[in-house]
């Protein structure tokens, strides 16, 4: 999962993808990253941690990291929350492989990014747990 600064968009789908992969009894390894560096090991923003906590999803524990090349190996998907992370993470791709690891978390469209507005955590966090829920189903139906 991978947004701007590692703080909002992505922990959240990190940790309600987790969080329901766990339920189901996934063996899956989630993890999140930001492709700009200003919040390299902070936690998430505090409002991403009270609606996570709110539906009984605890992310505190995670840190920002930024997304790093060696990811492309690490990961079998690597999911973006707009174009321009898009942008950002299919430069780094070094064939064709690699680059068809990257999609948007919405297919074609963005995850609004809430970090100045603070009534948008909660349409995000909708939105992102209604994904994770599709994107769960599809990858267990193959």
């Amino acid at each position: 999962m991978v947004c701007l600064g590692n703080i909002c968009r992505s922990p959240l789908a990190h940790g309600i993808m987790e969080h329901m992969v766990s339920a189901k009894g996934l063996d899956w390894e989630i993890d999140s990253a930001g492709t700009g560096d200003w919040h390299v090991g902070h936690a998430p923003d505090k409002r991403s941690v009270q609606v996570a906590l709110d539906r009984g999803i605890d992310i505190s524990h995670q840190r920002a990291q930024l997304f790093h090349r060696s990811f492309f190996s690490e990961y079998d998907r690597i999911l973006v929350m707009d174009h321009q992370n898009y942008k950002d993470v299919i430069s780094m791709a070094s064939d064709m492989k690699e680059k068809n690891k990257v999609s948007l978390f919405l297919n074609d469209d963005i995850v609004p990014d809430p970090y100045y507005d603070s009534n948008m955590f909660v349409p995000v966090y909708d939105l992102i747990e209604a994904r994770c829920k599709q994107l769960i189903e599809e990858w267990t139906e193959k």
